[in-house]
């Protein structure tokens, strides 16, 4: 398939030069034809790219170029180490669904059959994921996966019956293919993507299935990915061709990756008023020396719940258990606004340090966002809070300037904040 190989070089050729961020991931893949019977269109093990060479030829250059990206960006987002124990039909629509999206915006030709919704935009797979709840789909697609699966293995058994009758007319040739094939299988099973599948694709036969990793082998391919992932993007920034989507899809994916609890409670234990005092004793107390001691003060905490409609109840409720083991031991007072557009109904609601910080409130939301309204309120209250959390995914319309005392965003999704400290909690 001369024809075709050259139409994929060709292809990772403009997408080095007009698109280096891309091609710096598409260069790490090396680019095998895969058998059509598991090969349908192009796929990645996040060490190979595997292409069906009536798919690729059936596309012109422009989309040829989003096929090579499309698999690139799943190896670079490490989808094959982040699905856990998702089930794979959905976890790789979702997948498409966070990647597709992100190509489209950087100018790129969608393949014909991309999957593309407007309403994912910006999302990640973990997010979109709970959405893709068509059960029914999902197991049309697992019976017709099984049913090749058992159609294959009916093919592998009828192969092998007939290798069993050769082999009992002709046992000295048998006995010589087993000792040439034993090298053979202990290649292969060394790792897909090896130069061993090179040299099948050059010699005219399609590459078999790759075998599922292990979970180290993940992880060590997961390393190997971020550190690409950097190498390209720091690359493309030089050059000054990395910006939108992309850029904030990779400081996203760069971040450094703390569980937010952790950074929640070391927060919230620095804003604790713990601090020596060395007023002046009861004179009945006889010793007119003054030692300090070691007073705490009462913590104000004000906590804001973005209630527009995109953090799920589960999540809320994880949110205030959390803070609410939290506050007995920085004895913080909480204040609890919710917001979309305006306070809601209700507002505020206040928890002392010996106060169970509960969901027993009515919480209701679901409109547009804006930030400004719990800010506003504070700023009519008569002191400001030691800490303000707001709890979001920072989509919606932000204070025009920085208030005086500290914040603290927990946000889902991949939005930036103005000031203050980001956490990022999926």
């Amino acid at each position: 398939m001369p024809d075709i190989e050259n139409k994929l070089v060709s292809a990772r050729t403009r997408l080095i030069l007009d698109k280096p961020f891309l091609g710096a991931l598409v260069l790490r893949l090396p680019m095998i034809e895969g058998d059509p019977s598991w090969c349908k269109t192009t796929f990645s093990d996040g060490k190979t790219l595997y292409y069906n060479a009536a798919y690729v030829n059936s596309l012109d250059i422009d989309q040829t170029q989003f096929a090579l990206s499309h698999e690139a960006l799943h190896c670079a987002l490490s989808h094959f180490y982040r699905r856990g124990h998702r089930i794979k039909t959905r976890w790789d629509l979702a997948c498409d669904y966070a990647v597709n999206p992100l190509l489209i915006n950087d100018g790129l030709k969608p393949t014909p059959d991309a999957a593309y919704l407007e309403e994912y935009k910006g999302m990640t797979a973990e997010e979109i994921y709970p959405c893709l709840d068509d059960e029914d789909d999902e197991d049309d697609e697992q019976e017709q996966d099984s049913d090749t699966d058992d159609n294959e293995d009916l093919e592998n058994k009828h192969q092998g019956d007939a290798g069993n009758d050769d082999s009992e007319r002709e046992p000295e040739q048998d006995d010589r293919s087993d000792s040439e094939n034993e090298p053979e299988q202990d290649d292969r099973s060394e790792g897909a993507g090896s130069n061993q599948h090179e040299n099948q694709s050059n010699g005219g036969s399609a590459a078999p299935e790759p075998q599922p990793m292990s979970g180290q082998e993940q992880e060590d391919l997961n390393t190997q990915w971020q550190q690409r992932l950097a190498a390209a993007a720091q690359t493309a920034h030089q050059r000054g061709q990395l910006g939108g989507e992309m850029a904030r899809m990779v400081d996203f994916l760069l971040q450094p990756r703390l569980p937010w609890r952790m950074l929640l409670q070391r927060y919230m234990t620095m804003t604790a008023r713990d601090d020596y005092s060395y007023s002046r004793p009861s004179s009945r107390r006889g010793n007119p020396a003054v030692f300090p001691r070691l007073r705490s003060s009462e913590t104000s905490v004000v906590v804001v719940i973005d209630t527009s409609g995109s953090i799920s109840e589960e999540e809320i409720g994880e949110f205030i258990s959390e803070i609410d083991a939290i506050k007995s031991h920085v004895r913080a007072r909480i204040t609890l606004l919710t917001c979309d557009s305006e306070l809601n109904h209700g507002c505020p609601w206040y928890f002392d340090p010996w106060d169970d910080f509960s969901r027993d409130i009515a919480i209701h939301g679901g409109g547009g966002t804006n930030f400004r309204p719990p800010f506003e309120w504070i700023e009519n209250q008569d002191r400001a809070p030691d800490l303000l959390v707001y709890f979001t995914d920072a989509m919606g319309i932000f204070p025009r300037a920085e208030p005086m005392y500290p914040v603290l965003w927990l946000v889902k999704g991949q939005a930036t904040v103005p000031f203050g400290q980001r956490v990022q909690l999926n």
